[in-house]
């Protein structure tokens, strides 16, 4: 019988929408290797647990906007910004003029060091001699892992739009290939079965295909009241099925829980 996680045991997490609009509207996606134990092979968004280090206080002096969130959302949007760093090589922080940081990052080596927790992602941002970009994350979704698992998380969803002149490369351990791909084509691949999309990653590419732009899913989300979606097995006349918040703005769900599990 499959062991059932205690509401004690869920985990933050955070989940980075990254859109560009050249040469389309495209969201950045990873691949999920093989032998992960959560989501294996599945296409999703880069993200991850939060750890203590994206707590540090010394943030307060590496990431702009620290001041305007509270102590929930500064390690959630540290962690995003980390876990994107990590998987495709993207960060979203800035230089001392204001700009964008540009180019690559740190070279992989330096990224598989920071994922192993060998190296600190403050002292990779402090040698840069930039700042993340807190401000850049735009809340999208919330999403409560069901108590269906033995593992659960809460997950933060942010939108952000890609900075340029930076190239997205998988880490090869995590994650096996990285890729840009309108939120359409997602879809059309998961419905034919020619890649794999877990629930909460397909419905959020759902709700992400009703933009047009990058700026556009932005100004949805920000314009959008966020509710918190915790899915709700119910009994129905073809058996159990997964449900979501009327108001959480999937439209009405009703997913056969053996398409979830």
């Amino acid at each position: 019988m499959t062991e059932i996680a205690p509401d004690s045991a869920i985990k933050p997490a955070a989940t980075i929408l990254l859109l560009r609009d050249a040469p389309e509207f495209e969201v950045l996606m990873v691949k999920r290797h093989h032998q992960i134990d959560f989501a294996s092979g599945a296409l999703v968004f880069p993200g991850g647990k939060s750890h203590e280090r994206d707590h540090a206080e010394a943030w307060s002096q590496f990431a702009l906007g620290f001041e305007n969130f509270d102590e929930v959302q500064r390690p959630l949007r540290i962690a995003a910004i980390r876990e994107v760093f990590e998987e495709a090589g993207i960060l979203l922080a800035r230089t001392p003029d204001g700009g964008m940081f540009r180019g690559e990052a740190a070279p992989m080596d330096i990224r598989k060091a920071v994922d192993a927790g060998d190296l600190s992602f403050l002292d990779v941002v402090r040698d840069l001699g930039v700042r993340l970009d807190l401000t850049a994350l735009t809340v999208f979704a919330r999403w409560i892992t069901p108590p269906l698992t033995p593992k659960r998380f809460d997950t933060w969803f942010y939108a952000v739009k890609a900075p340029e002149d930076q190239l997205a490369a998988c880490d090869g351990r995590e994650t096996v290939d990285a890729e840009w791909i309108s939120p359409l084509e997602v879809l059309n691949l998961a419905q034919s079965g020619a890649r794999k999309v877990i629930f909460p990653t397909r419905m959020n590419v759902q709700l992400l295909a009703e933009a047009s732009s990058a700026e556009d899913c932005i100004a949805r989300a920000q314009g959008r009241a966020l509710v918190t979606v915790l899915p709700k097995i119910e009994d129905r006349a073809g058996g159990k099925v997964l449900t979501l918040p009327l108001d959480a703005g999937y439209g009405d769900v009703a997913e056969p829980l053996d398409r979830v599990m």
